[in-house]
């Protein structure tokens, strides 16, 4: 594996800084050095939100991300801001149900219907970032689903059954499309 740079963009409120917490915390738990950072619009809620995470097997001596690896979008403003943004033949995973006409000739993307999937079988938005980061798993298997759940219990303990189901059912939709 060596190095993967990710970026995890959203809007405020989406759960983007969670999904990178956990993302760094299970590449910990599975043995690697992580780093993670965020930042935020000046909205907050509803603005572009991003936050990235280096994972290496190497020493990290700069904790930001350049140019990312792997994208994610979760909001068409996101999109839009950090859209171009990606490695030659990176990945880019964008919720199809918030983000419309995406194009990048540089990566592969990957389009899953994210949001929509946590309205439907959760009732809930909420569990969009912990779909989206069992999606991640399913197409980079960066970390291990079970340092995943480990990280969840940790992060996220209360609740941890749902966000686990969340884990497991955005990994077996990436899976569906590979």
């Amino acid at each position: 594996m060596s190095r993967k740079k990710f970026r995890i963009s959203g809007s405020g409120g989406q759960g983007v800084i969670t999904l990178g917490i956990i993302l760094a915390e299970a590449a910990i738990q599975d043995g690697k050095l992580a780093v993670q950072s965020q930042s935020y619009g000046p909205e907050a809620r509803g603005g572009a939100s991003k936050c990235e995470v280096i994972i290496s097997d190497e020493d990290i001596f700069y904790p930001k991300v350049i140019i990312p690896d792997i994208l994610i979008s979760m909001s068409q403003k996101a999109a839009e801001k950090y859209g171009d943004e990606i490695e030659e033949n990176g990945i880019i995973i964008v919720d199809s149900s918030m983000v419309e006409n995406f194009v990048n000739d540089k990566a592969k993307i990957y389009n899953l219907p994210i949001t929509q999937l946590a309205r439907e079988e959760f009732g809930s938005p909420l569990y969009a970032n912990i779909l989206m980061l069992g999606a991640l798993v399913g197409i980079t298997e960066v970390v291990s689903l079970d340092k995943m759940k480990e990280a969840i219990q940790i992060r996220l303990s209360r609740g941890y059954e749902i966000n686990v189901r969340a884990l497991e059912r955005g990994y077996e939709e990436a899976k569906k499309i590979l």
